[in-house]
């Protein structure tokens, strides 16, 4: 009798999921000219950013590189361990976090990058590289978003929840395009009270063939839209103070001289001030007083501030890797700002802080100076 054979079948192995991409346009990009893998690659850094190193290197680009989503597919180390690796890294020279501009016009967004690279790399080698980026980004200010970069953001251009996010864990906003506003159309502004317009009024039985007869229209009372701002100026000084008030003649006499006021660069609330200030307790002529002050205290003529021509605008910048403050490569050495940097190097001593045996010799010997007194009937 043959033998049963009851031993179960080999499970297969189990795939392991994929690891989360970020939208396109962001996460993870390779730098150029890296050595090819080999087992002793980050042999010389610590345990832990060994360990961080070695899954980074292994992700495919486009990948998220937040910490929360590191930290969910690394089970060894939390969200707080894995940011001080990666900052560990940028120190090392393997990473670099970037933000960079996408679009061109009104239509721009801001997206965020980690740049690796196998091969350590300084300081000078990173500046190089992420200026001639930033010039191929000057170039094309659309490339490198990725194919339909647009379609993974949401309204106003945040990213969704696969794109970058902070060192905490929280989702960076990318910068909101500018939405484009439709000019509307031209309004025609109302005709002044010192000017008549020929309007063709056709005559009494007349057809649409018959050719209207030119009469002068009769002008329609000035709106607020036809009248100067030094004009307007003048006329709400009787509601300021009512011994200015004036006529609408006094308005029209003395706009010239008010206008030359706002030539000169004050405000319409400057020139009420100065016009209104200190008056006296009777005033009988409104407008020959209000002409001699716009006379006798018209402010200097300043010189035009020299026109400073705007520098390019650069569209890459280098963040923190601490704590996310942007700013140029050469401002950033090892991808950190100056606070960060001298926090990870050690607190500064003061110039006149005491330290060393000599200072321990000090404290002493003050201190048995006290005792001394102490025992001091």
């Amino acid at each position: 009798m043959a033998t049963q054979n009851l031993s179960p079948v080999l499970c297969a192995p189990a795939s392991s999921p994929a690891y989360p991409m970020a939208k396109p346009g962001y996460g993870k990009r390779s730098a150029p000219d890296q050595h090819p893998r080999r087992t002793d690659d980050f042999a010389l850094l610590p345990e832990r950013e060994r360990y961080v190193a070695g899954f980074v290197d292994h992700l495919p680009d486009g990948a998220a590189m937040n910490v929360k989503t590191l930290a969910k597919q690394l089970p060894l180390y939390g969200q707080q361990a894995v940011g001080s690796a990666l900052t560990a890294l940028s120190v090392a020279g393997h990473l670099r976090r970037v933000r960079r501009l996408v679009g061109e016009g009104e239509q721009v967004r801001w997206v965020f990058r980690t740049f690796w690279s196998r091969t350590a790399r300084d300081n000078e080698w990173w500046n190089a590289y992420l200026d001639a980026e930033d010039q191929r980004a000057v170039a094309d200010p659309e490339d490198g978003a990725g194919p339909g970069a647009g379609a993974g953001l949401g309204t106003g251009g945040v990213p969704g929840a696969g794109a970058e996010l902070g060192t905490g864990g929280e989702p960076r906003a990318a910068a909101e395009p500018w939405t484009r506003v439709v000019p509307e159309a031209p309004r025609t502004a109302p005709l002044s009270p010192r000017h008549r317009a020929q309007v063709p009024i056709p005559a009494p039985g007349a057809t649409a063939d018959t050719p209207a007869t030119p009469v002068t229209a009769v002008p329609a009372q000035p709106g607020p839209g036809c009248l100067s701002p030094a004009y307007l100026a003048l006329a709400r000084l009787g509601r300021v103070d009512h011994r200015l008030a004036l006529s609408a003649a006094d308005c029209e006499a003395l706009e010239a001289r008010a206008t030359e006021w706002l030539a000169r660069g004050v405000s319409t609330d400057y020139l009420t001030q100065a016009l209104t200030a200190g008056l006296p307790a009777r005033v009988d002529s409104p407008v020959g007083f209000l002409r001699r002050r716009l006379k006798d205290k018209i402010p200097p003529a300043l010189p035009a501030a020299p026109d400073v021509p705007a520098g390019p605008v650069r569209r890459v910048m280098v963040e923190c890797a601490q704590c996310g403050a942007p700013g140029r490569p050469d401002a950033l050495p090892d991808g950190l700002c100056r606070p960060c940097r001298q926090a990870a190097h050690g607190a500064v001593l003061a110039p006149d802080a005491v330290t060393g045996p000599a200072a321990g010799r000090e404290v002493r010997a003050y201190v048995s100076e006290l005792r001394d007194l102490l025992k001091a009937p």
